[in-house]
């Protein structure tokens, strides 16, 4: 599957099993460290949204990690962190095009392991 969707970008050679095993392995290290997928999910969900804001929306991050985090997603391309002319000063965090689209290859999985996992709760 990674090795055809990729193929269409590339004229090299097919890839090798374990080159296709090492791209999904490090695909995966970018979201499997803790509080990385709940910020992209909460960005994709809620929209742009202030420093403040994503910490309400995240119970239990701290501000150190929180930022940590932010830092390090904007770096992989996930986040774009805009800085709006004050006074006062205003600084949103926005998903990019590639965290956009992440975040919707991400949420059919997310709603699959919910209802696999029966946490799915009918709307009171």
């Amino acid at each position: 599957m990674i090795r055809d969707l990729l193929a269409e970008h590339s004229n090299k050679v097919p890839w090798s099993t374990e080159w296709e095993v090492e791209a999904a392995v490090e695909a995966l290290n970018v979201f499997g460290s803790r509080w990385t997928i709940e910020i992209l999910a909460a960005l994709y969900i809620a929209g742009p949204r202030r420093f403040n804001q994503l910490k309400t929306l995240l119970d239990g991050i701290s501000s150190r990690t929180l930022s940590d985090k932010l830092t390090y997603l904007a770096q992989e391309g996930l986040v774009i962190r805009r800085v709006d002319d004050g006074p006062p000063v205003r600084v949103t965090y926005i998903l990019s095009d590639h965290g956009t689209t992440c975040g919707r290859l991400l949420s059919p999985l997310v709603a699959h392991l919910k209802i696999q996992r029966g946490s799915v709760r009918a709307k009171k």
